[in-house]
């Protein structure tokens, strides 16, 4: 006869309390997270969806007409919030880590590509390095065969020079030692003329003399 009455006076929905806070405590989330008494938690759910001309009895919650609908709406609204925070949530997490995931394979090619960069830079940085110093070892001996060819060939001309100016000094020297043997003869054969002539003039001389101190001589005697 009660619930007859409670029905007539306009409370056609009613819930027992554990069920009500069960599946409207997402209405309220700090009844959730603290621990209230069943009917202190119904009345903040019911204060926190601003429903008025409620009931709270001994074991239940009495709703007037289309209060329950409103609850149920509200409550899908929330759940559909919580569903797009949590979807979204998920997402961003999805998001994230497959952008970290991303910009880790990212990392890891321009590392691999840095690193072979690197790897072939120094090769070719070794290859050019290598052909540097074998130009320079090229240079270096063609640099020093040239010059022991030019000191073999200076070497050569010294020697060729030298012998041709000691060819010159023998030529000279015979030259000299040939003129002066041509001078001495010379001089010997004119000094031997010379002396050939003054002892003939002598000689002649002294002819000349003694045949006339004989002519005096014989002048006298004939006398």
């Amino acid at each position: 006869m009660e619930a007859i009455r409670i029905s007539c006076a306009g409370f056609p929905t009613r819930r027992q309390f554990d069920e009500f806070i069960k599946h409207f405590s997402v209405l309220c989330p700090e009844v959730q997270s603290s621990r209230y008494d069943e009917v202190i938690a119904s009345k903040k759910i019911l204060e926190k969806v601003g429903l008025k001309g409620y009931q709270i009895g001994k074991t239940k919650v009495f709703l007037r007409a289309g209060q329950m609908a409103e609850l149920v709406a509200q409550r899908n609204e929330v759940i559909g919030r919580s569903a797009c925070t949590i979807q979204r949530n998920v997402r961003s997490f999805f998001a994230r880590k497959f952008f970290l995931l991303l910009q880790d394979s990212a990392i890891r090619i321009q590392s691999i590509c840095r690193g072979q960069l690197a790897r072939d830079f120094y090769e070719w940085r070794r290859r050019d390095m290598a052909s540097l110093m074998i130009g320079k070892f090229g240079r270096m001996f063609l640099a020093k065969k040239t010059y022991k060819l030019l000191c073999i060939s200076v070497v050569s001309i010294q020697t060729g020079l030298r012998g041709m100016a000691a060819c010159n000094e023998l030529s000279y020297r015979r030259k000299e030692k040939a003129a002066i043997t041509i001078q001495s003869h010379f001089c010997g054969f004119v000094a031997r003329i010379h002396y050939k002539r003054m002892k003939k003039a002598a000689v002649t001389t002294q002819c000349a003399w003694r045949v006339r101190v004989a002519r005096r001589e014989l002048r006298k005697l004939k006398m």
